[in-house]
């Protein structure tokens, strides 16, 4: 379970981002689709929600305060994906 607000939920693990910038349309498709490969990877259902909720949110902080899209995410994830493999 991956529940998505202000917090994250993934079980009952919770993942306090305080990320606003995410509160735009598409944020959660991006999220989707980083928790699909993640699961593609072989990593197991928590695990990978979890690492999700946590590669998406640092994606949005390297983006704009103002003005975030889905695509802002997309073009930072690289670099925040660079940072933990």
């Amino acid at each position: 379970m991956l529940l998505k607000g202000a917090d994250t939920i993934v079980g009952t693990i919770v993942h306090s981002g305080d990320v606003p910038q995410l509160a735009t349309a598409g944020t959660g498709d991006v999220l989707t689709g980083v928790l699909a490969a993640f699961l593609a990877k072989g990593l197991d259902p928590e695990t990978a929600a979890a690492a999700a909720a946590v590669a998406h949110a640092e994606a949005a902080r390297l983006g704009p305060e103002r003005g975030l899209i889905a695509s802002d995410l997309v073009e930072a994830l690289p670099d925040v994906l660079a940072g933990i493999s």
